[in-house]
């Protein structure tokens, strides 16, 4: 099957017409045209990338966004929405002749079932305020990233995001139970159900990981979890990466599955320690810190397991957290990885890719060669448990050619993972940054199916054009470049 035609894009209204017809819509004040009110929207959380939004809409009702999307596929205009501005991939870049709509006013949890164990929330809902919301009813949302503070479940649901959990208990699409959305016509559509099975296709699971390509999400239904009745945290220490990465795979190969496993090298031990003073041994190469969850004897049995697993991998020492407060004070230095390297770098690059278990220590080892020939530290910090790196590329954006030399060296980063057996992504999503990395590793005809699901969604290709899926014409000349 060919790749589609390459999207065709025209805006024919004047700006000033487009904010007169859009106030008409909503209220003036909920349209945006001037630099100052658009400049906290020209990019998400990778700002090497950025584009003035031409204009700004922010929605307060599901119909607002039906009248807008509406308006917007009758004129031809392209949409990008935004939620909370944290995504690493440029997918919420705007388009320079466009419309932003900005998602952030819908940030109600509709309603708590605890019976259930299930929520109706707004697409703006934070992360963490969900966890919190059902804390009193001993129940808690699973996937957890890094940025939960801040981040929306809109967006999770975007980009399919994972965290410390996913290990266990999945991505953002095994615990998302249905979706309300507007197509780019304007129509109200909702996938799925409160129930664990619907009728039909699983249009639910094709809407995770859509990037906002496929639809503008107004509500999500998720499930809960209950609380376990026992948590127990451990840090194993290691002299070299390669242990701690076959530490990975032999205790998952056994068995035993965490409810979370993450891992840390060197510098980011260093850097986490300094920052947030959580106990950190700066002298080991690599820390895994391991949580089990279950009843009182399940965990006893588990914690017996990793030891022993540990020990045997060469771990140069094991610390058990005593109580709840150890626990999350040994959490708060992985979770503060990424803000604690910032006080070490002017600039970092966040890379997202994800390998087999199996692979953890050559893919390491092969990182820190591709660090030593482009001169720019590494530091490695991810979920060890499903093979989801985050390698931070240090770089100093004022230097000439820093920039270009990170890109390469994310790049090099990202090829190596799909070598290896994995893929370009694991929560990030593609958006602008790898976009030209799809073709390395989808070839022609699974990138037309892409593209096809695309366009029946969205026949002009309105919703953020331009992301997650390369063009024919990019296509045919990565190919023809690679084939020379």
């Amino acid at each position: 099957m060919p790749l589609a035609k390459e999207p065709q894009v025209s805006t024919v209204l004047s700006r000033q017409a487009l904010v007169a017809d859009l106030g008409r819509l909503v209220t003036p004040q909920q349209v945006l045209d001037d630099d100052e009110n658009q400049r906290p929207f020209e990019c998400d959380g990778l700002a090497v990338y950025k584009q003035m939004p031409w204009i700004t809409v922010i929605p307060n009702t599901s119909e607002q966004v039906q009248d807008i999307l509406a308006y917007c596929y009758k004129q031809r205009i392209p949409v990008v929405v935004r939620g909370a501005g944290t995504g690493l991939c440029a997918g919420a870049t705007p388009h320079a002749s466009g419309v932003l709509l900005v998602m952030t006013r819908f940030d109600q949890i509709l309603s708590i079932d605890a019976d259930l164990a299930q929520a109706r929330v707004q697409p703006g809902v934070r992360n963490l305020a969900l966890s919190q919301a059902a804390e009193p009813m001993g129940l808690y949302y699973a996937p957890d990233p890094s940025s939960q503070i801040a981040c929306t479940i809109g967006g999770n649901v975007a980009e399919n995001s994972g965290g410390v959990h996913c290990l266990k208990y999945g991505l953002t699409v095994n615990n998302l139970l249905a979706v309300t959305l507007v197509t780019m016509e304007g129509e109200l559509v909702t996938f799925g159900g409160p129930g664990y099975e619907t009728p039909g296709m699983d249009l639910v699971a094709l809407m995770a990981g859509s990037e906002g390509l496929l639809g503008v999400i107004v509500e999500a239904t998720v499930r809960l979890l209950p609380r376990a009745e026992k948590v127990q945290v451990l840090m194993a220490a290691f002299a070299a990466v390669t242990d701690a990465g076959d530490a990975v795979a032999d205790l998952v190969g056994s068995g035993v599955i965490p409810a979370g496993l993450e891992m840390m090298d060197k510098l980011a031990i260093v850097a986490a320690e300094d920052f947030v003073k959580v106990g950190y041994p700066t002298d080991a190469e690599a820390l895994l810190i391991c949580e089990l969850d279950g009843t009182e004897a399940e965990v006893a049995q588990q914690l017996e397991a990793v030891k022993t697993c540990f020990n045997h991998c060469g771990a140069t020492s094991i610390r058990v957290a005593k109580d709840a407060q150890e626990a999350a004070r040994l959490w708060l230095g992985r979770k503060s990885a990424f803000p604690a390297v910032g006080r070490i770098s002017p600039d970092y690059y966040c890379m997202d890719g994800t390998i087999p278990r199996s692979q953890v220590g050559k893919v390491l080892t092969r990182i820190g060669e591709l660090s030593t020939h482009y001169g720019l530290p590494v530091v490695n910090v991810f979920h060890a448990g499903d093979g989801n790196l985050h390698p931070l590329i240090l770089f100093d954006d004022a230097k000439s050619g820093d920039l270009e030399k990170a890109e390469a060296l994310g790049g090099d980063i990202l090829t190596l993972c799909v070598d290896v057996g994995g893929t370009i992504t694991g929560e990030h999503g593609v958006g602008l940054e790898k976009l030209s990395h799809m073709p390395y590793q989808f070839s022609d005809q699974e990138l037309a199916q892409f593209r096809g699901i695309k366009l029946a969604f969205d026949s002009h290709e309105l919703l953020n054009p331009g992301k997650a899926i390369p063009t024919l014409k990019y296509c045919q000349e990565y190919r023809s470049i690679q084939h020379d």
